[in-house]
């Protein structure tokens, strides 16, 4: 009997939780240079494509992607050649730091790297276990020791402060689920 009632309160709970966060989805979190962070409710939540009024392909609402590359056109006029992929695949696994990401019209560098992250520089995070389609942030204040990023579909803590360490004549960001990141900037 206690087994039931407890797994009808949890399920209560998780009812009044679900309708308290669905009416949020959304919502305006956070923004960057004028470019709204919106909340989905779950990271794994996929809503409708949302495109610009020229019909470029944004992405789906409210994923990390869909920031990203709503950022980049809003605040950068920039349009990706190839509008779509997870965030896993803005990274090009076979380019060299430095090296020209023709799929996305942007410089790819490593991690490390030797050129300094800037501000505005997509981040692409590694898949892992629970997320086997990566993460993209874009880098929102940066200091000689760290740097901040600014990110969607991650509940409601869209900043995230990371180590920057400059180690043997590269830039090293900290955190070893970072593969590397996309800039406007050449070397």
């Amino acid at each position: 009997m206690k087994k039931l009632i407890f797994c009808f309160i949890l399920f209560i709970g998780a009812v009044f939780i679900y309708r308290i966060t669905e009416k949020d989805i959304g919502k305006e979190l956070d923004s960057f240079n004028n470019v709204k962070v919106f909340f989905n409710e779950f990271p794994t939540k996929s809503l409708e494509r949302n495109l610009s009024k020229e019909g470029y392909n944004l992405g789906l609402k409210y994923q990390c992607v869909e920031f990203m590359k709503r950022y980049y056109y809003e605040y950068y006029d920039h349009q990706m050649p190839d509008s779509y992929g997870h965030a896993k695949d803005f990274y090009n696994l076979t380019l060299k730091d430095g090296e020209y990401n023709t799929k996305r019209d942007l410089i790819q560098f490593s991690n490390p790297s030797l050129v300094k992250p800037q501000l505005g520089d997509i981040i692409i995070f590694k898949p892992f276990i629970f997320n086997p389609y990566g993460h993209v942030a874009i880098i929102s204040d940066i200091q000689e020791d760290s740097m901040e990023i600014i990110q969607q579909n991650v509940w409601k803590k869209t900043r995230e402060k990371i180590k920057l360490n400059y180690e043997k004549g590269q830039w090293v960001i900290d955190s070893k689920r970072i593969v590397g990141r996309l800039s406007k900037e050449e070397i």
